[in-house]
């Protein structure tokens, strides 16, 4: 799980659900039933992130332990993923 958590508590909701949108955006569904956009364009100029950068790729993206993650080990915090996501 990431590292996110400040003792056992989670600083924010989970990740439950995820699905690409055109531009590099991720809708994405939390644990209390908040579902927010995340726009992931400012990773793709990062060079841990560079593989997003092709769409087939981006679209890979899934849930695993309680975020979002791509092949190749690439995830992001679900605590800095929620702060910077916009609520639907």
């Amino acid at each position: 799980m990431p590292a996110c958590i400040l003792g056992a508590q989670p600083l924010s909701p989970r990740v439950v659900g995820v699905t690409p949108m055109p531009d590099y955006r991720l809708s994405v569904t939390f644990t209390n039933g908040e579902r927010r956009v995340f726009d992931a364009r400012p990773l793709l100029g990062v060079k841990a992130f560079k593989p997003l950068n092709t769409p087939s790729f981006f679209n890979l993206v899934h849930v695993d332990f309680g975020t979002i993650a791509w092949p190749n080990g690439i995830d992001y915090c679900p605590d800095t993923l929620y702060a910077q996501s916009v609520p639907v």
